[in-house]
């Protein structure tokens, strides 16, 4: 595989904040806190273990997929398989529902399992550790045609010189990027670009 596949999680941070996707993805920004950490737990305790029959469904842990098609790869949490059907199952340390970068995350991993297996894959669910239920989520045409479209654009983020723009939110307060980040004095540029120019003056 080429060294361009983007990794399924570059498009939930896509989705969530663009600067944030660059600085992780393209600068190799790397920081931990409460959130990240959580986070890290929950998956380690979801994704251990081997493959197991419950009821009949096929449960596989810590799956690779890929898509050649749209360039990305990565390992999903958990797939199930109701006879052929395979169900991808997204795990999240908090309890909304109707995220955008939860949705956008799970359905990539939904064409990836279409081009692998040539099935249709209808449907997937986030699971919120917060609220311990499952979220159900169609992988409908509107949200397919925009993951495919938020891939070509997380490419093209990335492929650029030039981080995007800080744009400061709630969501900020949260981010263990935001040091790295700093978007209430960088005016949109990276740290790395804002210490270059700044030891230049």
């Amino acid at each position: 595989m080429d060294d361009d596949y983007l990794p399924l999680s570059a498009v939930f941070r896509y989705a969530h904040c663009p600067r944030q996707a660059y600085l992780f993805h393209r600068e190799g920004a790397r920081a931990e806190n409460r959130f990240t950490v959580e986070g890290t737990l929950l998956h380690d305790r979801v994704t251990e273990g081997e493959t197991e029959m419950r009821s009949g469904v096929r449960i596989c842990r810590s799956v690779w997929l890929v898509s050649h098609r749209l360039r990305i790869r990565g390992i999903s949490d958990v797939i199930e398989f109701h006879g052929g059907q395979p169900i991808p199952i997204e795990y999240k340390r908090g309890g909304s529902r109707n995220r955008v970068d939860e949705h956008a995350q799970l359905a990539a991993q939904a064409l990836c399992l279409e081009e692998m297996l040539g099935i249709p894959v209808p449907q997937g669910f986030i699971w919120h550790a917060k609220t311990r239920r499952r979220e159900a989520v169609p992988i409908d045409s509107i949200l397919r045609e925009t993951t495919r479209r938020q891939i070509e654009e997380v490419h093209a983020c990335l492929a650029n010189p030039r981080a995007p723009a800080a744009v400061y939110g709630r969501w900020c307060a949260s981010c263990s990027l935001n040091d790295h980040c700093l978007p209430t004095a960088t005016g949109g540029r990276s740290v790395q670009a804002w210490m270059t120019e700044a030891t230049r003056e």
